[in-house]
């Protein structure tokens, strides 16, 4: 199994600050989805480089023993360098379809789901919204951009025991600051 991990809550919304760290109550969110990891076989565990991520797998880290490997590749997607608003651009990106979404955007993509397939069973990757969405999607065979709204610190579980990586459970959901 692979579990997905979003982020705990900002301190910073995702237009106002390129790059936040966790908010008092992310924190909090990120010491308890460490718990709930706990009775899961956790092998190996993976980040997007941003500060949100590296925050909320610290305390699965410190439980654990085990440091996370930074990999840029399960990292947020990212904004072209002409966008001067980046939540109206991604807004217009989840109201979308990934056909006709952009070569670069379905490069990331594509690069982010392969990267999540070569992943050893038992990994948990510490992860974000739109990433998650575009694995789900893709393993799903949808061509939706927004597929659902993964909550702080909810989890996604990917069996990755076949040839196929399925998608098991979709992680709570909840109300999203971007949409």
């Amino acid at each position: 199994m692979i579990y997905l991990v979003r982020h705990g809550e900002a301190a910073a919304s995702w237009g106002d600050h390129p790059n936040p760290g966790l908010s008092e109550l992310g924190q909090d969110q990120a010491i308890a989805v460490a718990q709930q990891l706990a009775t899961k076989d956790i092998k190996h565990v993976v980040s997007s480089p941003m500060q949100r991520c590296r925050e909320t797998a610290a305390p699965f880290e410190a439980l654990f023993g085990k440091e996370a490997y930074v990999e840029p590749r399960v990292s947020e997607v990212g904004t072209p360098s002409e966008v001067e608003d980046r939540v109206s651009w991604l807004q217009k990106i989840m109201a979308g379809q990934w056909t006709g979404a952009g070569d670069d955007l379905l490069a990331w993509r594509t690069q982010l789901v392969e990267c999540i397939k070569a992943m050893p069973s038992g990994s948990v990757v510490f992860t974000h919204f739109v990433a998650i969405n575009a694995i789900v999607s893709a393993l799903e065979g949808r061509d939706e951009v927004l597929l659902f709204r993964p909550g702080h610190c909810s989890v996604t579980v990917i069996d990755n025991s076949s040839d196929e990586c399925v998608v098991v459970e979709r992680g709570g959901e909840s109300v999203t600051k971007v949409l």
